[in-house]
């Protein structure tokens, strides 16, 4: 029996992991911690074979007053808890890192492979960088470090992009068709993918994602399709919009484009679950 400890209590995907794992009863015990003080630093780490850990901040900001929590909460706890994990004797630690750290997307079509070089454009993409860095180093052959760096992730009950588009494509009667890529990932594709690395004692860099890209539009037409509705999807506005994707947050998350190479996602099991028309129908279901 594998015995993990999640840092980072009430956390999405945490919490998504417990729920897949549940599944397996006799193959796993979990539990989560609270990282929001210092008591987790009292904490027994020495039961557990792993620690995943997801406790961070998760939303990109821009503002100047946040950048020293950035560092704290998704830099310096990150490396503090590692090694904690690993004075503790704690066999594999698992990192929650983002695509981010390559940067933001872009107006033309760019395929992040194994060679690109990270280069976050904010300080959340490089305070989970400068984490990476961290812990990375301490790694060995006794204690096993893997980072993921998940596209966008989404699922039932996720937070971010995902439930605004569903909202859009639950109102409006048409949506901009603008063609454009980008990687994405399931969070069943995610908890099996964690499943299986974790079976396997797994170290080093990984990049899950969905099978297949995804285009925006067709994403929301998926969306209200699911909930019965039909929407139209039109590219006249589309001179209007694009000129902003490189300048403009918000269209640059909507319409711009952020993808991985298909092939450094592939892994020696199997994790995809659900493709994309099942994904978007688990996660509209009531």
């Amino acid at each position: 029996m594998k015995r993990i400890l999640i840092t980072g209590k009430n956390s999405y995907i945490g919490n998504s992991l417990t729920h897949w794992l549940a599944q397996y009863p006799d193959d796993y015990q979990i539990n989560s911690l609270d990282m929001r003080d210092d008591k987790w630093k009292e904490a027994d780490f020495s039961p557990y074979d792993v620690v995943f850990h997801v406790a961070g901040i998760a939303h990109v900001s821009r503002d100047p007053k946040l950048q020293d929590l950035y560092y704290k909460v998704n830099r310096d706890l990150t490396i503090e808890t590692a090694k904690k994990a690993k004075a503790e004797g704690v066999k594999q630690f698992i990192f929650m890192s983002s695509i981010i750290v390559y940067g933001d997307s872009s107006k033309e079509m760019q395929v992040i492979t194994r060679e690109t070089k990270p280069n976050p454009s904010n300080f959340y993409g490089d305070s989970k960088l400068q984490a990476e860095e961290g812990i990375m180093s301490i790694s060995d052959e006794q204690f096993k470090v893997m980072i993921l760096r998940p596209p966008m992730i989404y699922g039932k009950g996720s937070k971010g992009n995902y439930p605004k588009l569903a909202k859009v494509a639950r109102k409006l009667p048409f949506f901009p068709n603008i063609d454009n890529q980008r990687s994405m990932l399931h969070i069943d594709n995610l908890t099996e993918f964690l499943r299986l690395v974790i079976d396997h004692e797994e170290s080093g860099l990984f990049f899950p994602q969905n099978k297949a890209y995804v285009k925006t539009s067709e994403m929301v037409s998926l969306i209200a399709e699911t909930h019965g509705k039909h929407i139209r999807l039109i590219k006249i506005f589309n001179p209007l919009i694009k000129p902003f994707i490189n300048r403009i947050q918000l269209v640059n998350k909507v319409f711009g484009n952020l993808v991985y190479e298909q092939a450094i996602s592939d892994y020696k099991h199997e994790y995809q679950v659900n493709d994309l028309k099942t994904s978007i129908r688990v996660t509209e279901s009531g």
